[in-house]
């Protein structure tokens, strides 16, 4: 067992914090900026709230933070009363926060400053992933301090690797945006032609999933999809966010990313129709417009 904070209750962080105090059995403390949701984290899981970040982090021996942005992060970490503040030499903080990797390489640079390590560890899974425990963790970092972290992170976990040095974590989570992009725009185009065609949509991703074209996005979005509904995953406006550190990153190393960047614009379309909320799959939408 070992002492954690956990920092961000947002729709991934809440179940993931759950996951630690009930499978890893840890010593809980959680901060929210919107204090209600942290006295309802505590009613439900146990544990206590702190009321700063640099409260939260104060002697634990992990430091976990999931929250929107580089500018959330900054502020959680570095601002006044941020969790750096707090944190005791020896300790791990671990970012599960969908960020630029030079936050990423900043924090770890910080955090050596002050005694203690930085992992970069974004996720992939989306809410159902941080529900169910089954998230994929891509980190950036030391190998020691991974090595000691790797098992807290396991409590909501099915794959976890250490990719790299500071910020090799979100660059691969950069990759795993650009990969989805592409697929989601794919599906919709296809799940929009064969409708046009008059086939049957079922009947066609039931075979079509069966071979080369198959996908997760495909397994578990094509129904929802087909039937106009765009509650169940990643919203838009957190995939544009995403897609805008990709392209950013592309910029700095001379990466070609034509189908990201025409899918950002897609996105952009949903979100002038209305969609800032929808998930990810509702590409569909401007194509059925």
């Amino acid at each position: 067992m070992a002492k954690v904070a956990f920092i961000g209750l947002g729709v991934m962080g809440y179940p993931m914090a759950g996951h630690l105090k009930s499978k890893g059995g840890h010593e809980l403390t959680v901060y929210n900026r919107t204090a209600a949701k942290a006295d309802a984290w505590v009613a439900k899981f146990g544990g206590r709230r702190a009321n700063t970040p640099k409260e939260a982090a104060q002697g634990q021996d992990f430091v976990m933070a999931c929250v929107g942005n580089d500018n959330d992060l900054h502020a959680v970490t570095l601002g006044e009363n941020g969790a750096f503040a707090g944190m005791a030499k020896g300790a791990v903080f671990v970012d599960h926060t969908t960020a630029s990797a030079d936050i990423a390489r900043t924090l770890h640079e910080q955090a050596k400053q002050r005694g203690f390590d930085a992992i970069d560890a974004p996720v992939s899974g989306g809410q159902a992933g941080a529900e169910n425990g089954i998230l994929t963790v891509m980190c950036g970092g030391d190998a020691a301090p991974y090595g000691r972290a790797e098992p807290v992170i396991a409590a909501y976990a099915r794959m976890c690797k250490l990719l790299g040095p500071a910020g090799a974590g979100q660059l691969t989570k950069m990759v795993n945006q650009i990969c989805i992009a592409g697929l989601v725009q794919g599906l919709a185009e296809g799940i929009h032609f064969a409708k046009k065609a008059g086939l049957d949509v079922e009947a066609v991703i039931q075979t079509i999933s069966k071979g080369a074209a198959q996908s997760w996005q495909m397994e578990n979005r094509y129904r929802t999809m087909n039937e106009g509904k765009f509650d169940f995953g990643f919203a838009v406006d957190w995939m544009r966010k995403d897609m805008s550190i990709c392209l950013g990153e592309a910029r700095k190393n001379g990466a070609n990313l034509p189908v990201t960047a025409l899918v950002d614009q897609f996105y952009a379309e949903v979100q002038k129709m209305g969609g800032k909320r929808w998930d990810t799959s509702s590409l569909i939408a401007r194509l059925e417009r």
